[in-house]
């Protein structure tokens, strides 16, 4: 056994020639797999990245069935195991956020153009079912500011809340079934300070037991204060046949639906996952998105609005020690003996002090810290957010929000449409090509133009690529002298994780355009070596001496089988000549 030197550096031991031949790893074809199999596998990975069937696998029929009803109601994974000394943490807990949630209940419904009483009925019914279907353990849901915003501001532009009150409530329970569709079907397919969450928790609270005091006092009303005036006590009263599903509106309300749907679900998963993180334990997605969508359903019905997890009570439930879910569970009974017996003390709160908690929660939206982060990471991301800001103030919420949705479209089709391609050079005295542009120390490669292509190729950029790859050639030849004439253009497939029809026929096409040219194709995936063995029925492309598994092994192969000829890239230019 020797080591063939010929074209590599000290380091290059790794490529060696077993009795003078090199030794060549060759590129092979996938296992067999019939389309069923292919369709099932794709299917698989693309809505059940984390396989929710295998832990059943193994087990006899009853431990299933208990596996079963865990995975469907995460309940039963901590009921078994509860004790005296969690439902104290989770006792405190509960009534630490509903001090925080029942203000804000009352200033959400407001924000969404609804009856105060609407966020209470919010704050009841929807944590009761996140305790049974939700997997985190630190979530406070209720009412939040950003999807009550849009949902009244999209509502309102169509139907006024004053004028038509109660088409506009069956429109906003609608919507909020539509969301809550929307967001199973999705689950079903695929901080503050700790020695500040008091102030925070309670702030909301006492201003509002202050203002109702000093109001009553004064009897605001003679004065012409705006108060809430007389709510309704009771549980939520059922609201099925109020939904709407004719007319003329039906679609603002899938719409809306739609959008505070997505802005929900978003605030309650992120939500979730961090505080999952500070605790080390797993939130699994596909279960919050199934938990938040149920409780949106059955909120619908029963006289509730668009909910989800909260920053801001998560953060105090959190900080306050809440160990599971049935915090969520105090609150709701918290909400329900107000709903029951509190009522009548909210009939001289100031709608000023209202408007005041909107004014907190919306300034707290306001993340000056992490709006400098995306500068620093990415400044097309930092121009979507600040036209979404500007967009909201001046024009409208959905406007802002459809103008960032179709920048961040825009710039997904440019990625796609423009795929990255770079130009590979090799690192001295090893076998590892890079980027030229990104490591310095890399070198070109007499007579080689070495191409690395980063996305999946497909019908929208095969013409780039094809425009793109012809003029590195050109732009190379420019460069080149006598001594470095190109003779191959290497294609590193790597990065390519899939190609369809029109894909591979950039290839045909890319050899007829390099007539003098080698094209070589290095490191193909199983399903585009797959696909384009298919194609090339008259094996044009994937000759043996044009298909490599490593860029230095393609190198390395070339460059000797042009000196065993005795024709090196300079000997050849010559030979030219002198013809």
């Amino acid at each position: 056994m020797e080591v063939d030197n010929s074209r590599m550096g000290a380091d290059d031991s790794v490529i060696i020639a077993v009795d003078g031949v090199l030794n060549v790893h060759q590129v092979v074809l996938p296992p067999y797999k019939s389309t069923l199999q292919r369709l099932g596998t794709k299917l698989k990975e693309t809505f059940f990245p984390d396989d929710p069937l295998r832990q059943f696998k193994g087990h006899p029929p009853k431990k299933k069935l208990i596996l079963g009803i865990k995975y469907v109601f995460p309940i039963f994974h901590w009921v078994p195991h509860y004790t005296l000394k969690l439902f104290k943490a989770d006792l405190i807990s509960g009534l630490t956020i509903a001090s925080l949630a029942i203000p804000q209940g009352i200033s959400y419904a407001n924000l969404a153009n609804l009856p105060a009483i609407q966020g209470l009925y919010s704050s009841f019914v929807p944590p009761l079912v996140y305790v049974v279907l939700g997997s985190s353990m630190d979530l406070a849901v209720g009412p939040v500011s950003i999807a009550s915003l849009v949902m009244g501001s999209m509502l309102a532009e169509e139907v006024s809340p004053t004028a038509q009150p109660d088409l506009y409530l069956r429109l906003a329970l609608t919507s909020t079934l539509f969301a809550g569709i929307f967001q199973t079907t999705l689950g079903i397919l695929s901080i503050k300070k700790p020695r500040l969450f008091w102030v925070s928790a309670g702030a909301p609270l006492l201003s509002v037991i202050i203002s109702t005091v000093l109001s009553f006092v004064i009897n605001a009303p003679r004065h012409d204060i705006s108060v809430i005036g007389k709510l309704p006590h009771g549980v939520n009263p059922p609201s099925a046949d109020k939904l709407l599903f004719s007319g003329n509106h039906i679609g603002l309300v899938m719409k809306t639906g739609l959008i505070t749907g997505v802005l929900s679900l978003t605030e309650g998963i992120a939500v979730g996952r961090t505080f999952a993180t500070i605790r080390n334990y797993r939130v699994d997605g596909n279960k919050e998105m199934i938990a938040i969508g149920i409780m949106n359903v059955i909120g619908c019905t029963t006289s509730c609005y668009v909910t989800t997890g909260s920053f801001s009570r998560s953060a105090i439930n959190h900080n306050a020690g809440a160990r599971t879910a049935m915090s969520n569970a105090v609150m709701s009974v918290t909400v329900l003996v107000t709903l029951l017996f509190l009522m009548p003390l909210f009939q001289y709160t100031p709608n000023v002090i209202l408007g005041a908690i909107i004014i907190a929660a919306v300034i707290g939206l306001i993340d000056i810290g992490s709006a400098r982060v995306i500068w620093k990471l990415d400044k097309f991301d930092f121009v979507v957010m600040m036209t979404s800001f500007f967009g909201v103030i001046f024009i409208s919420v959905q406007w802002g929000l459809a103008i960032a949705v179709a920048l961040s479209v825009f710039r997904i089709l440019l990625q796609v449409t423009r795929p990255k391609t770079v130009m590979l050079g090799k690192i001295p005295e090893t076998i590892i090509y890079r980027n030229l542009h990104h490591y310095k120390e890399a070198e070109r490669v007499p007579g080689f133009l070495i191409l690395s292509i980063e996305s999946p190729i497909n019908f929208a950029n095969i013409t780039y690529l094809h425009e793109r790859i012809l003029r590195w050639v050109e732009e190379e030849e420019e460069e080149a002298n006598k001594q470095q004439r190109l003779q191959f253009v290497i294609l590193d497939m790597t990065a390519v994780s899939n190609i369809d029809t029109s894909g591979v026929s950039l290839f045909k096409d890319l050899k007829t355009a390099l007539t003098i040219k080698g094209l070589v194709i290095v490191n193909p995936l199983a399903d585009v070596i797959a696909k384009m063995r298919v194609a090339d029925e008259a094996n044009e492309c994937l000759q043996p001496d044009t298909l490599f598994l490593t860029v230095a092994e393609a190198v390395t192969s070339l460059s000797s089988t042009i000196m065993k000829e005795g024709q090196s890239p300079t000997m050849q230019e010559n030979h030219t000549i002198e013809d």
